[in-house]
């Protein structure tokens, strides 16, 4: 991951919501939310942010502003993307963009992993 210790989720689902927030407040790590690209332009260019996590779920969402707002920034932050088995294929295009992507339950299962691995 890039050096930093930030971590900004593009999530709007509330329960993926919560859950992060809950587990960065568990884990100690330092957690913003983006809820549009301009908002992750925002957070990234504020520096420090070293790993992006991604909902490829949300419907209407513009995925090519929000990547574009990460391909921007250098250092560049790890991106961490998620999806669900159903959706894998429809997001498949996205994939390429991201360093992982992995489905909403492995993202359950890993998530106190992989904020800590933010901090390093």
């Amino acid at each position: 991951m890039a050096e930093g210790g930030r971590v900004v989720a593009a999530v709007q689902d509330l329960f993926f919501v919560a859950r992060i927030r809950e587990t960065a407040r568990q884990a100690g790590v330092p957690l913003d939310f983006a809820r549009t690209p301009e908002a992750l332009s925002a957070a990234l260019a504020a520096g420090g942010v070293s790993l992006v996590l991604v909902d490829l779920t949300t419907a209407g969402w513009d995925y090519e502003a929000l990547f574009g707002a990460v391909a921007g920034v250098a250092p560049r932050p790890t991106v961490l993307a998620f999806t669900t088995h159903a959706l894998a294929s429809r997001t498949k295009p996205l994939h390429a963009r991201c360093d992982r992507v992995v489905t909403k339950e492995t993202l359950t299962a890993e998530l106190g992993l992989i904020l800590r691995g933010a901090l390093r």
